[in-house]
């Protein structure tokens, strides 16, 4: 359910590689309170358009429109008026111990483990020695100490195991339900539904279906054969 003003939103988006584009004309939107996910095959566009959204792809076409800003922003301008963003793997420093790599972002440490409470017996050891589920908490808990505004969230759940990505979607559901703007792109069609008020299924770079998660849940069947067996 729609929470607040639209956080993010995109009109017409294209963009691509090397001038050739893997997405064309996206409208989406996403809400204060809300988790929006993307749902598409592997090659649908969902990571492009997420890197275009947090600034690291330049749009071909359309505009994006991030935190009531519509200029070109790199990264590192939008994480600083408020965007939190969580590429695909383990977005930790590997030789930094796990002190160290929530002492590099924005928020601090006890606000991380408040967010992720059992971390702290293992903040001394190398976050490389850390185990998967340990990483991504130790890279959410970073974001979300720093009370960001927005998220983008790329396969948070990528080789976890089901109780360990229920944790991280509870929490990302938790920031969402604190007025945050959470995207989420997601493989897993049942995960991210759970947790989302929305989604969009993109297919060969194209919104092919949207609605409300419990639209999608009804229809899950139907978009796992016809959107997310193929491109």
């Amino acid at each position: 359910m729609t929470q607040g003003a639209a956080i993010i939103r995109t009109v017409g988006l294209a963009a691509g590689y090397g001038g050739a584009p893997a997405i064309h004309a996206i409208d989406l939107e996403v809400h204060a309170g809300e988790i929006v996910t993307l749902l598409g095959a592997n090659g649908a566009g969902k990571t492009t358009t997420l890197l275009t959204i947090a600034g690291e792809i330049h749009p071909l076409k359309g505009d994006v429109e991030v935190l009531g800003d519509r200029k070109r922003r790199a990264l590192d301008h939008r994480a600083r008026r408020g965007l939190g963003f969580l590429p695909e793997g383990r977005c930790v420093f590997q030789g930094l111990t796990g002190w160290e790599n929530l002492q590099l972002g924005r928020g601090t440490v006890a606000g991380a483990l408040e967010h992720f409470p059992e971390l702290e017996p293992h903040l001394d050891k190398r976050a490389g020695l850390l185990s998967g589920g340990q990483q991504q908490m130790l890279a959410l808990g970073r974001i979300l100490a720093g009370n960001p505004r927005a998220i983008l969230a790329d396969e948070l759940s990528l080789g976890l195991a089901p109780l360990i990505v229920t944790r991280l979607l509870g929490a990302l559901r938790s920031a969402a339900d604190n007025g945050v703007a959470v995207l989420l792109v997601e493989q897993h069609i049942r995960h991210a539904l759970e947790v989302a008020d929305r989604g969009y299924v993109l297919r060969r770079g194209r919104v092919a279906l949207d609605g409300s998660a419990s639209e999608l849940r009804s229809s899950v069947d139907s978009i796992a054969q016809h959107y997310l067996a193929g491109q």
